[in-house]
């Protein structure tokens, strides 16, 4: 076939693809060519380059694994969620994939993410899930056989901090006999079910791979950046219950955990969204806006070559979802109807302005419509005409307004607060699709030279997606920590310091005769220090006691300052500010004790001498218990654990 050239010039073929600047050659037909090119189609032009064809994204090595492997990410969103997965071959470059068809989606090759719900009936058995649950004949079988709901039940796992007390009034309650857990669980079982029939029937053999790989496959699961040990130990909870791994230690290890802001910058470097705005060294920002919560995280790329990223502030995470908006435009639609023939309405309402008047709304100037019922249906004093209610769009503004207020308060503290300056924020996850919200931001942040961006596809699988770059490619090599974390110590009584004699009456004199003090809080890892992921903290501990027995086993809490303070000294100075983080427990039967004699009881005791060691730069806390035998140091894993029911008190609108 000849074309001729009709233009040399350098180009950008599509925005979303952020090719590199090349000459590119534009041909119709009539002149020949044949040399080795990179080409594409584009609105019906033939594109070329003499040169190779590069993505503006981050080269994704080959996998140099020794055996095949599975990972799948499952990202429970509050509202919707999604799979992604990605077969690894040893020498072959990953490809990640996301699971595109689900049971009662009539489409082939549809959407990435299908409704957060799960029907149960009277005994308590599902009986749809997902997709299903939407299905138009969904309300006659409600009523018909009495189902009840579960939606939005991320939310009740979140951790009870009291600054987050008022989401319990504003979401649905769980059904009858089911915990949060329960019904994750019945979530996640389902979810598996999708991604084994989906790799079964696009795979080649598919049947053959998810029988091979089912058994060693590593498994993702994503949670908002304000998620803590005690959510991650329900959520690990659940997957054992859903059968994705067995209860052992082997089990377990397959499982890991990813911030939804972590998981949402991996999206974007490997999708090469970002890429442009770190190499010039300027910090980025992650806003990942979802349906329940909004995750806020600072990365900055490590070094110019390389592909190392590491967090510049302390993420934030707030429950002012787009789910929020939708429960404030229901409490104005109560009161605006109450006393009214359309006060039954008000449900429909609101599910018409979830599904249409939310997402379409640009312009407070201009009144929104909220379609509702028939032509019969009108009442001129309301507003309402042909089954349609007219609203001022100020007050549709109203609604979004605390979501949009959080939205900006937290980038701004995110940008006086990181370590360095930050140039761009993308704006990424469902209720990123509000071009109302992109608009204030850019606003309010494009004159003082901030960048607001966000996906124009593919917005719906951000997170799934990145969940499994996560694991394969692992950006972020350090984190920063969001509180102070420490112990509570009795240490040796200091007659000379001031803040000792202040706390004069907790004076006692322990075994090996010298006087103690109870209350300090020992400091292991300081609030916003940056912690690499192989960084380790070190706390000795020194115990004794009469009985030998008593020190074979140890339960150690660790403590959280959630205060303003890096300085935390004593656990009576705003001790309603200090939660215990978890127990770490350990089988010390192995650790060597040491004979003493008292001179305070003039009796023996014992005394053991060993080190708690805690991993807290990965995505989920890790403990280790150390002591020397023989001048050789020993090592043994120590269990976390947690009690996510514990109420916490914090002094910021942070979970």
């Amino acid at each position: 076939m000849f074309y001729e050239c009709i233009t040399l010039r350098h180009v950008f073929v599509d925005a979303s693809l952020s090719l590199n600047a090349f000459p590119y050659f534009i041909f119709k037909k009539g002149a020949p060519f044949s040399f080795p090119t990179a080409e594409m189609w584009h609105n019906g032009f033939f594109f070329f380059t003499p040169f190779p064809l590069t993505f503006n994204m981050t080269t994704r090595a080959p996998y140099s694994g020794m055996q095949r492997k599975l990972v799948i990410a499952f990202d429970v969103g509050t509202t919707f969620s999604g799979i992604s997965y990605s077969i690894l071959d040893p020498g072959a470059v990953p490809e990640i994939r996301g699971v595109t068809r689900y049971p009662a989606q009539e489409q082939v090759g549809g959407d990435s993410k299908i409704p957060t719900i799960v029907y149960y009936d009277r005994e308590g058995r599902v009986q749809a899930v997902g997709a299903e649950a939407i299905r138009d004949d969904i309300e006659d079988l409600v009523e018909d056989e009495g189902w009840t709901k579960a939606e939005w039940f991320k939310l009740h796992l979140r951790p009870k901090t009291k600054s987050a007390a008022h989401v319990t009034e504003k979401i649905p309650a769980l059904p009858l006999n089911k915990t949060a857990v329960d019904v994750l669980a019945d979530f996640l079982r389902y979810l598996h079910s999708c991604a084994k029939s989906y790799i079964e029937d696009t795979h080649a053999n598919g049947p053959e791979i998810w029988r091979r790989l089912e058994e060693c496959t590593q498994f993702v699961l994503t949670h908002p950046n304000g998620w803590e040990g005690g959510q991650q130990a329900l959520m690990r909870k659940a997957a054992i219950m859903a059968g994705l791994v067995p209860n052992t230690r082997e089990g377990r290890a397959r499982l890991s955990f990813v911030t939804e802001g972590e998981a949402s910058l991996h999206f974007c470097l490997q999708s090469g969204l970002a890429t442009d705005a770190a190499e010039n060294g300027d910090g980025i920002l992650i806003v990942d806006a979802g349906g329940g919560t909004i995750d806020v995280s600072a990365y900055k790329k490590v070094s110019p070559s390389g592909h190392a990223y590491e967090e510049i502030a302390a993420p934030q995470c707030h429950f002012q979802g787009s789910i929020f908006v939708t429960k404030n435009a229901e409490a104005y639609l109560t009161e605006f109807l109450q006393g009214s023939s359309f006060a039954l309405d008000v449900p429909i309402m609101t599910q018409r302005f979830d599904k249409a008047t939310k997402l379409r709304f640009v312009n407070p100037e201009e009144p929104q419509f909220i379609q509702f019922g028939g032509l019969r249906d009108k009442d001129p004093e309301l507003g309402i005409r042909h089954g349609q209610l007219r609203l001022p769009g100020t007050e549709v503004a109203k609604f979004f307004e605390p979501s949009i207020q959080c939205i900006t308060k937290s980038i701004e503290d995110q940008l006086e607060s990181s370590e360095g300056r930050i140039s761009s924020v993308f704006l990424v996850g469902g209720f990123a699709a509000s071009n109302w919200l992109l608009t204030n931001l850019k606003n309010t942040f494009t004159p003082h030279g901030v960048n607001i961006s966000r996906p124009d596809s593919h917005t719906n699988k951000v997170v799934a997606d990145g969940a499994v770059s996560f694991c394969i490619d692992h950006f972020v090599q350090a984190r920063v920590a969001k509180y102070s974390y420490g112990v509570s110590m009795n240490i040796f009584y200091d007659s000379r310091d001031t803040e000792h004699i202040a706390r004069g009456k907790g004076v006692y004199v322990g075994l090996d005769g010298y006087p103690k003090i109870r209350g300090a809080f020992d400091v292991i890892l300081r609030k916003t220090t940056k912690v690499s992921e192989t960084q380790e903290f070190r706390h000795s501990y020194r115990r004794q006691d009469t009985d030998q027995a008593n020190l074979r086993t140890m339960s150690s809490s660790i403590k959280c300052f959630r205060g303003a303070r890096r300085d935390p000294r004593w656990m009576d100075e705003e001790a309603a500010l200090y939660s215990t983080l978890c127990y770490v427990e350990a089988d010390l039967s192995n650790l060597p004790l040491r004979v003493r004699h008292s001179a305070v009881t003039n009796e023996t005791y014992y005394e053991s001498h060993y080190d708690i060691v805690l991993s807290l730069g990965l995505t989920e806390f890790k403990a280790f218990v150390v002591w020397k035998e023989n001048g050789v140091e020993k090592r043994s894993p120590a269990e976390m654990v947690y009690d996510p029911e514990s109420l916490i008190t914090d002094d910021e609108a942070l979970i």
